[in-house]
């Protein structure tokens, strides 16, 4: 049974390996060995029930109607978040195109948000490659965000420090490399729920808030004081993390039993300009939710999976 179970994985592995593919002509880059992007720490053991889940060849998509404080006003739209298992080649810190024992298998986080501001539209989207093992911090995030005004980008790669590359069309911002010393990421906690929530950090803590926060807050990148706290109530667990310093708080509910899915969040912070600035809270609440292979249902008649999400 245990090596129907690891051929199942394999298998699902390179299916899964195979979404998104393109192809295209990649640069050599400077070898990082697996060894220098994740801490020395043993990957902590998967469970029958979470490889069932996260290895049958799909991902679990969720989408929630969003309102999201923007500019001083809540602004109306949709989230999605996609969870889906794949390899990850630590060396390159890119997708493996042809895994081996070398790849790290993470759970994916692609959270996508989609919103106007007035006449013009915003769209967000941070992904996150966090180890199953549960046993270092992401091996990458990035974050990218586009409105009629202009883009911007920002990506970390987890080395002996937290390499950073951010580009924005903002002279007061720029592009820019630097390095931060390894803390806690905000934007690996959503995976971590779904992985092992009985390790989730809580009290005061060093964290380094969720890039898009960064973005739309104009803040440095840096880790900040947080008070951390989990709460239970009937059959959800209330995750919360609140920043003083920013006056900011996150908070993320989800089912207290596995697969522990994320059934909605809010963010409280200040929004506006001048005398304009006040205190709202952007809330994305739960619609739909499905499990299916989506990088397989790219033509028209794949078109009603939007309706089953509510898209």
């Amino acid at each position: 049974m245990k090596k129907l179970v690891e051929l199942g994985i394999i298998a699902a592995t390179l299916l899964v390996s195979n979404a998104c593919k393109e192809k295209i002509q990649t640069q050599d880059v400077a070898a990082v060995t697996p060894e220098k992007v994740i801490e020395k720490k043993e990957p902590k053991p998967l469970s029958n029930q979470f490889k069932k889940y996260w290895y049958n060849g799909t991902a679990e998509i969720t989408s929630y109607n969003l309102e999201q404080a923007r500019y001083g006003e809540l602004r109306k739209g949709s989230a999605v978040l996609v969870f889906v298992t794949e390899p990850f080649n630590a060396k390159n810190q890119v997708k493996a195109d042809n895994p081996d024992k070398t790849s790290v298998p993470v759970l994916k986080l692609n959270s996508t948000k989609k919103f106007y501001t007035g006449i013009y539209p915003y769209s967000v989207m941070s992904s996150t490659f966090y180890p199953v093992g549960d046993n270092s911090a992401s091996l990458k995030i990035t974050n990218s965000v586009q409105e009629w005004c202009g883009q911007v980008f920002s990506q970390l790669n987890n080395k002996d420090k937290f390499e950073v590359s951010s580009f924005s069309y903002f002279e007061s911002e720029g592009d820019k490399n630097f390095s931060l010393d390894k803390n806690i990421l905000e934007n690996d906690l959503w995976a971590k729920i779904r992985i092992n929530p009985d390790s989730l950090p809580t009290g005061k803590l060093q964290i380094i808030p969720s890039f898009q926060y960064i973005r739309f807050s104009h803040k440095k990148l840096k880790a900040y004081t947080a008070n951390i706290t989990k709460t239970q109530k009937d059959n959800v667990t209330v995750y919360s993390i609140d920043y003083p310093d920013l006056k900011r708080n996150l908070t993320i509910t989800y089912t207290t039993a596995f697969p522990h899915t994320i059934e909605s969040f809010t963010e409280t912070h200040k929004s506006g300009f001048g005398t304009d600035i006040k205190m709202l809270t952007t809330k994305a609440t739960l619609n739909k939710r499905i499990n299916t292979a989506y990088w397989q249902q790219n033509s028209n008649k794949d078109l009603h999976f939007r309706d089953s999400l509510g898209l």
